[in-house]
């Protein structure tokens, strides 16, 4: 009877996996090895305080839920200890600061990911931490919008001062 309650829990965690990886738009795999206490507990926070959720779980766990997530190109880097960050609502966050985390603690290592369904490999994953923040690109966005428009009231103020001075 206790293993059928064991198989239960770690059927429902394989569940719970599955879900997290279809729901989430971003999903970053690392390797954890080498990081002290006290670094793992300031990556927690900085992904927390983005709303990314981070786990260390195990890779046999994860290819069965890979599999039910019809993901299994992700096996490929399911090796060693690994890390997993889950994202619902920010594509670039968990990608951004794991990759930001990584190049001052060289322990830690992306692996590889899966961005809306699509698994990427760890270059593309630091392609993907190199683009700006979603703040950042409607900022652009906006100063993109709005230079015609500031161009054309420079261009008609212009046009009025030298009529003013002609006149």
């Amino acid at each position: 009877m206790a293993n059928a309650k064991v198989i239960q829990a770690k059927q429902d965690a394989v569940d719970v996996v599955t879900g997290k990886l279809q729901n989430s738009i971003t999903t970053v795999v690392a390797d954890y090895r080498g990081l002290n206490v006290s670094q793992v507990t300031e990556l927690r926070k900085q992904l927390r305080e983005a709303g990314v959720e981070f786990q260390v779980l195990k890779n046999t766990l994860l290819r069965r839920a890979t599999a039910a997530a019809e993901l299994t190109e992700l096996d490929a880097v399911l090796t060693g200890p690994t890390a997993i960050a889950f994202s619902e609502t920010d594509a670039v966050a968990p990608a951004k600061i794991l990759n930001d985390f990584a190049k001052k603690n060289d322990a830690l290592k992306l692996k590889g990911g899966v961005v809306e369904g699509r698994v990427i490999d760890a270059d593309q994953l630091k392609a993907l931490a190199e683009l700006p923040s979603r703040d950042g690109l409607l900022s652009m966005l906006l100063s993109v919008l709005q230079a015609p428009m500031r161009n054309f009231a420079l261009a008609v103020k212009a046009v009025a001062e030298k009529e003013e001075q002609s006149a």
